[in-house]
């Protein structure tokens, strides 16, 4: 899956909800999605939040196969800048 399929996935959630903050998925050289204004964009920019990690484990984090506390434990992903945006994205997806 593309992080354009990703972005329009996250998108298609955030419909009807609102989210306080700005925070970015940070995948190194294949791109960002970066959710900010109630919407997802593949445009960078600057963020209360960025997490980083790949692709692959951005998948399994939307889609529920991995815990944000588990994969931050393991080291798969990675949150600088406001927890607090990084916590209210899980009550939102």
């Amino acid at each position: 899956m593309t992080l354009n399929d990703l972005a329009e996935r996250i998108q298609t959630a955030l419909r009807g909800k609102s989210f306080d903050g700005s925070l970015k998925f940070d995948c190194g050289e294949d791109g960002v999605i970066v959710l900010a204004d109630n919407s997802a964009t593949t445009l960078d920019q600057k963020t209360d939040c960025t997490i980083a990690l790949s692709r692959e484990n951005l998948g399994k984090l939307l889609s529920g196969k991995l815990n944000p506390m588990t994969g931050v434990m393991m080291g798969k992903l990675k949150v600088s800048g406001d927890m607090g945006v990084a916590l209210n994205l899980g009550k939102l997806l």
